[in-house]
């Protein structure tokens, strides 16, 4: 019964100054909402990056082929042989045995068209496994065979962007178009579907744009290209010697994973003095993503904390200033009976009321966070499509998630900074001398 006279005489006083009692809630609000919020927030930043690297398959190892630095290649004419060849590719699948398949892809930046339609791209050479391990799928027609392969047809696969530009009106199925630079025409089989560009990974791994691409067997590229390219461009010549840009092996057990990227590193260490071939391995990095994603979480919850502390000495702040207000009413009440202990659970209620009134509401704000971040990133991209465009795919593509433990772990900092910060005001108001708390006006 004390009890409950004591909360329902906490909830009266503060109802006598609403615009104060609102103000100090509003610092519990955005504190608690700033926690749960950049929780969120990084969180959902963390599962769209990690998705990224999941899709480069927890089983495989990328070997990439790259450009030689200068220093390397300075004083060389012509163009230089680099990076991996076809003889490795097949040495690996030979001498791994923990390898289960492999895929080699050659890529040239080339145009493409059609009558008088044209269309800046990528060139890919490849093999019909690489719709499975790139995650591809048809929208018409079908996607390369073991017989364009064996055979070097002169048939290509578009991608979803290269058949809207060329074909806005027709099926591009069953028609050919022209590569520039090539003699032949290619004929098309297939048509893919969209498929978002994956990001750059650090400094592992560049990103990749699968909008402008045409898939062509790589036995065709061999025999109709060759390796050596040269682009020629107003007063510049550029030429590359590259049999194979990239291979992407799989293994059988993802356990098999590190033990095969060190026999794949070791067997190709002739690169090492070139510095033209470079591995990656998924794994490691989905396994560094998880670590910094523990670090970022940590982080950002001690920026929100940041706003929780604030709010609670906008509570200490408040509550000192109603101590010096109700010095007269402390000392009738201590006149009449009331302890120290009383004049404490009278003050510390009032604290407890601010803080928990504060964190409910914010509890409520941080279950907005996915429709408001949705609605301002469309807001933005309404008015200015090229800065949504600039930012990196995991913050244009991310949702932000509810961390669920952000919630009570918010809600309790709340409470705990109330009763931690309203302790002073508190105590410093059962200590007021009874005769002088009288006697003030």
């Amino acid at each position: 019964m004390v009890w409950l006279r004591t909360w329902g005489l906490g909830v009266k006083s503060l109802l006598l100054h609403p615009m104060r009692s609102l103000l100090t809630v509003l610092g519990i609000f955005i504190g608690v909402s700033s926690v749960i919020w950049l929780l969120a927030i990084g969180e959902g930043i963390s599962i769209e990056a990690q998705k990224q690297i999941e899709d480069l398959g927890a089983d495989t190892i990328i070997v990439r082929s790259v450009k030689p630095p200068p220093e390397v290649t300075a004083g060389s004419r012509g163009p230089i042989p680099y990076g991996l060849k076809r003889e490795e590719y097949d040495m690996l699948l030979e001498n791994v045995p923990t390898i289960k398949g492999a895929l080699p892809i050659r890529e040239i930046r080339r145009q493409f068209r059609y009558n008088d339609r044209l269309i800046d791209g990528r060139l890919v050479g490849c093999t019909p496994e690489y719709a499975d391990v790139i995650r591809l799928f048809k929208d018409r027609g079908r996607f390369l065979t073991d017989a364009d392969v064996k055979y070097r047809k002169n048939h290509c696969v578009l991608a979803a962007r290269v058949a809207e530009r060329l074909f806005p009106y027709e099926d591009p199925v069953g028609r050919r178009i022209y590569i520039a630079q090539h003699t032949d025409f290619y004929q098309i089989v297939g048509v893919m579907k969209h498929r978002n560009p994956t990001a750059a990974i650090g400094g592992s791994l560049d990103s990749q744009d699968f909008s402008n691409d045409v898939y062509i067997p790589i036995s065709t590229m061999r025999q109709r290209i060759g390796d050596t390219v040269v682009t020629r461009g107003s007063g510049t010549f550029e030429g590359e010697m590259l049999e194979l840009n990239q291979i992407t092996l799989r293994v059988h057990k993802v356990s098999q994973v590190k033990e095969t990227a060190a026999l794949i590193q070791e067997a190709l260490k002739a690169h090492d003095e070139m510095q033209d071939v470079a591995t990656v391995v998924p794994l490691e990095l989905l396994e560094q993503a998880r670590n910094m994603r523990l670090m970022f979480m940590v982080f950002m919850g001690l920026i929100a904390a940041i706003s929780l502390l604030v709010g609670g000495i906008g509570i200490m702040n408040i509550m000192l200033a109603t101590v010096t207000e109700r010095t007269r009413e402390i000392g009738i009440r201590r006149a009449i009976g009331a302890r120290r202990g009383d004049i404490v659970r009278q003050f510390l209620v009032e604290t407890i009321v601010l803080s928990v009134a504060g964190g409910l509401t914010g509890i409520i704000g941080g279950f907005l966070c996915p429709s408001v971040v949705d609605q301002a990133r469309n807001l933005i991209a309404f008015a200015d499509p090229r800065l949504i465009d600039s930012l990196p795919d995991a913050v244009r593509t991310m949702e932000p998630v509810i961390v669920s433990a952000s919630i009570p772990l918010a809600f309790c900092i709340s409470v705990g900074v109330g009763v931690i910060f309203g302790m002073y005001p508190a105590y410093r108001a059962a200590q007021m001398d009874p005769i002088e708390a009288l006697r003030h006006e």
